[in-house]
């Protein structure tokens, strides 16, 4: 292994174990973090400049299909997780990625980047106002679950998230407990992530000058460090979030995500 090839391997095993230690912290998945950062090492590396957006961001929504499994297993033995709404959603979650991952192949990063900083910028921003939906609503029927689930699929294709920060508002607005809220996203995560691994993985099967290593736009060895990194540290996450205040430390990483947004902004322009 080349000093290069060790360097990489720590920076994505620093990564994921930030991304990981911040979503079990404070609930909030690692693909707002995940993908900036991803971004700037792909382009340290000399990746090609036209698929670095791309590349990050299907790496980071494939990472979800392993961190989910672990932190819907433990919400699974609780009982908290929705079973009735997960299924509703996760079908029109999963066909929601599939399908974004296919519009996002046919973006131009520069596109995907200014969605990327907008979207993430404005969910930071009412990060730090730190208001809270308040129910509002009943749960709606069938039709309309699966629809708002291929909507959150969507939107988390182009973000490279497991789209949480839309989906727990949406449910407790619906009445449902904040606890069966965040139980619920963590479960929708799994189908978010499978729509998504595969659709980026079609959608980049036709190019030849993606890096070494890559299946689609995934590019495979991140997938397997960021992913092994962050379900060993999101359960230290979690345990931390108990013996101490997170509120402040939210609005630092709103902050953060600010700063990451402005960045993508440039990648943009």
């Amino acid at each position: 292994m080349s000093l290069t090839d060790l360097t990489l391997l720590l920076e994505l095993l620093a990564l994921g174990a930030a991304t990981g230690f911040l979503a079990g912290l404070l609930g909030i998945g690692g693909g707002m973090t995940m993908v900036p950062f991803l971004t700037m090492l792909f382009t340290a590396r000399g990746f090609p400049p036209d698929t670095i957006v791309k590349t990050a961001i299907a790496t980071s929504l494939s990472t979800i299909l392993f961190t989910s499994i672990s932190s819907a297993r433990a919400h699974f033995k609780r009982g908290a997780v929705r079973i009735d709404l997960l299924r509703l959603m996760g079908v029109g979650a999963c066909i929601g990625t599939f399908i974004g991952a296919h519009f996002a192949g046919a973006l131009k990063d520069s596109a995907l980047a200014a969605f990327f900083a907008l979207f993430v910028g404005y969910s930071a921003l009412q990060m730090l106002r730190g208001k809270k939906p308040k129910p509002g609503r009943d749960t709606p029927g069938p039709i309309v679950l699966g629809i708002v689930g291929g909507g959150i699929g969507l939107i988390s294709s182009l973000l490279g998230a497991g789209g949480g920060f839309i989906t727990v508002p949406f449910l407790t607005w619906c009445n449902v407990t904040m606890h069966q809220a965040v139980a619920t996203s963590a479960g929708l995560g799994f189908p978010i992530a499978l729509g998504g691994l595969v659709g980026y993985i079609i959608a980049g099967a036709h190019l030849e000058h993606l890096p070494p290593g890559s299946l689609g736009f995934i590019y495979l060895p991140a997938l397997v460090i960021l992913s092994v990194a962050s379900v060993l540290m999101a359960p230290v996450g979690a345990r931390t979030a108990h013996a101490m205040k997170v509120d402040s430390l939210r609005r630092v990483f709103a902050v953060l995500l600010l700063g990451l947004a402005a960045y993508m902004l440039t990648r943009a322009f």
